[in-house]
């Protein structure tokens, strides 16, 4: 699939209403990491240099369909001016006659300020739409929701990607649409009931898939196997096991820890011990795959063409319960660093966990997307890409 981008469009003279997520955190009124905003920055460039006027759409925070001054995008303003190098004009109450009277970038009021965004109120697209010439879609972590703003507006002007959207929808397309096999998936975190679509869909699409973290304990159960006191979904056993099995008819390779890092508490600096997958001891709690499994997942990356990555292996958050994390996800960054390996990741705890592990900056593509970034991964049409116009 193809989506117009900005290259597509003639902006000369035209004033762009640019969809962006800039929701970034706050704190005493001062903004705390301006990575989003940073983010944006090569989309609002280029529609600068082609002579367009970007008129920025963003929502703040969750106001609940009320104006609040705590969430107020001009607390962001600052910031945006700041990475941007540039002066922007706020405007609260936005009209056609404001805006055309404006130069430069323009910031609009928190969207969700009114209660037709989030309900995609065909009077709130339309009113939106009153204000621009062309819709510019730079907020792939807003595209799973169908709201005025990201989908409603998006039918009524002519359209396009913007460079970060168009960098997400490619970079996922390389991962799971037309990927260079074999692919594998890491997909890790606490519990089986968060995750159930990812893991169908992925079974489906995927040569090897890599299950950690607490999810891993749930197979593990599925199988027979006493887990202990660890976090285990049991009511899910049988899920566990139909996945397995529709894993291993349509020749997805399904990889287990055959062996476990167990502690007795889950604290910093624990004691704790390496025990074979199946010999976690009854008053103990499985928190990181062992070296063996650290190994395994090693190979199958080095016999990998393609990685997508969401989720860690174990309890990450502490030491020594990271090992198995940071060091898959070391090999994954020197694999992609030569060129041997396109790895694509995301999701909250995804990148904190490659952060921590040093290897976020080798990785091919690292999505902040959260939700829709997963949703794409479970196979889920996103009403915001669905509704750009095809290249």
């Amino acid at each position: 699939m193809s989506w117009k981008t900005l290259d597509d469009m003639d902006l000369n003279g035209k004033t762009v209403l640019t969809r962006v997520d800039i929701n970034v955190p706050v704190e005493d009124g001062r903004v705390t990491d301006t990575t989003r905003i940073e983010r944006i920055r090569p989309t609002i460039d280029d529609i600068l240099a082609k002579g367009g006027k970007p008129v920025l759409l963003a929502h703040f925070g969750r106001p609940k369909g009320q104006p609040n001054p705590d969430m107020s995008l001009r607390l962001v303003q600052p910031a945006l001016e700041q990475v941007l190098g540039r002066d922007v004009t706020f405007i609260e109450r936005p009209d056609r006659g404001a805006i055309d009277g404006a130069e430069g970038v323009i910031l609009l009021e928190n969207t969700r300020f009114s209660p037709m965004e989030t309900d995609n109120d065909p009077k709130m697209a339309r009113f939106l739409a009153s204000l621009g010439d062309i819709y510019c879609n730079d907020a792939f972590s807003a595209a799973h929701r169908a709201h005025a703003s990201t989908e409603g507006v998006a039918h009524l002007l002519p359209n396009c990607a913007g460079r970060l959207m168009a960098q997400e929808l490619g970079a996922l397309e390389k991962a799971l649409g037309t990927p260079e096999r074999p692919v594998v998936a890491v997909v890790g975190g606490a519990k089986v009931s968060t995750k159930l679509d990812l893991l169908g869909n992925l079974i489906e699409k995927v040569d090897t898939l890599v299950i950690g973290g607490g999810m891993a304990n749930t197979f593990l159960a599925a199988k027979g196997i006493d887990v202990g006191k660890s976090l285990c979904e049991h009511d899910l056993a049988e899920t566990a096991r139909e996945i397995m099995a529709k894993a291993e008819a349509g020749g997805c390779s399904i990889l287990l820890p055959s062996d476990v890092v167990v502690a007795r508490e889950f604290k910093a600096g624990a004691a704790h011990e390496v025990v074979a997958a199946d010999a976690c001891p009854a008053d103990a709690m499985i928190l990181d795959a062992g070296p063996e499994a650290v190994k395994a997942v090693v190979s199958a990356l080095e016999g990998a063409k393609t990685l997508v990555w969401n989720g860690p292996l174990g309890a990450f958050e502490i030491e020594p319960f990271d090992a198995a994390t940071n060091a898959a996800a070391a090999r994954a960054a020197e694999l992609s660093k030569a060129g041997q390996l396109v790895s694509v990741a995301g999701g909250g705890d995804t990148v904190a966990a490659l952060n921590k592990a040093g290897a976020a900056q080798d990785f091919s593509y690292i999505s902040t997307a959260g939700g829709a970034f997963l949703e794409w991964m479970e196979g889920k049409t996103l009403p915001g890409v669905a509704a750009l116009e095809p290249s």
